[in-house]
């Protein structure tokens, strides 16, 4: 970014990604606060499940390396496929999602084209750019890869996963349980499916948040900091869907496309100039 946008692009973008994998850090420390919530029962409010998800996954972020803090997102990441299957078979045998009504004949009300207001609309797009928000971090995976050549398959292979799972899964659950979805969706399948779901991507989602912290102190080298200003904001915010929508509306654009966007246009700018037509 340096080279795309001179001084001013990298001292702008460098900003950006440290705040953007702060806030990203806090929304997952708000997740595992509401697993906590959801498996416990306990009395104990948000900001101390926040506190103890900032700890969990500050230490685990101090490893040096990726590579030897792979195991964990490997088991993180099992742990989270297995919850999220589970909880859409149990939406498929069931006959009605947790907060349908119960007193009259259930009928899934979903619908292929809605009626949202500018809003809503906003708010769900919103909440896609978040979901495909992860390419700051592919740099740092693609340096510390053994075979730097290897990174095109694996990013391939990656999104391609990832679109499937978004694409298969949101359909059966939303077709399932229409406007009746929970946010987040692992509880919409009932109270012991809700416990156990959310045991198993505690998990993934600690794994998450050590990412999110471990990748900009490589360029602080301010962990403690990274924490804390993680933690701070997010404690005392219930709501989770509002969180992801604000983090891609504010931060997750200018991350995912506008970067990408700037490097092109620095490589192709004057390509035609450099390499004339055969006219």
């Amino acid at each position: 970014m340096g080279d795309a946008l001179w001084a001013y692009g990298k001292g702008s973008f460098a900003a950006g990604f440290v705040l953007y994998y702060a806030f990203v850090a806090g929304a997952m420390m708000l997740g595992i606060s509401t697993g906590l919530n959801a498996v416990t029962r306990n009395g104990a409010c948000t900001a101390v499940f926040v506190a103890v998800a900032a700890i969990v996954g500050g230490g685990f972020a101090s490893i040096r390396t990726l590579g030897k803090m792979s195991w964990l997102a490997v088991f993180g990441v099992t742990c989270l496929v297995i919850s999220i299957i589970m909880v859409t078979i149990a939406l498929g045998v069931q006959d009605r999602p947790a907060t349908a009504p119960k007193d009259v004949p259930w009928k899934p009300d979903f619908k292929i084209i809605g009626n949202p207001t500018f809003v809503e609309a906003v708010s769900a797009v919103s909440t896609f750019v978040f979901a495909y928000a992860g390419t700051p971090a592919f740099f740092s995976f693609a340096a510390e890869m053994r075979n730097p050549q290897h990174y095109g398959r694996a990013f391939i292979l990656c999104q391609i996963i990832v679109t499937i799972a978004y694409v298969g899964i949101g359909c059966v659950v939303y077709s399932f349980c229409g406007s009746y979805v929970a946010s987040p969706a692992l509880g919409s399948a009932g109270p012991l499916i809700k416990k156990i779901s959310y045991g198993g991507t505690i998990f993934g989602i600690i794994a998450t948040a050590m990412l999110c912290i471990h990748l900009p102190r490589k360029y602080t080298s301010l962990q403690f900091g990274l924490v804390v200003s993680s933690a701070s904001p997010f404690s005392p915010i219930p709501v989770f869907g509002g969180l992801v929508s604000f983090i891609g509306a504010l931060l997750g654009t200018m991350m995912s496309f506008q970067r990408t966007g700037c490097m092109w246009l620095h490589d192709n700018w004057s390509k035609e100039k450099r390499e004339p037509a055969i006219r």
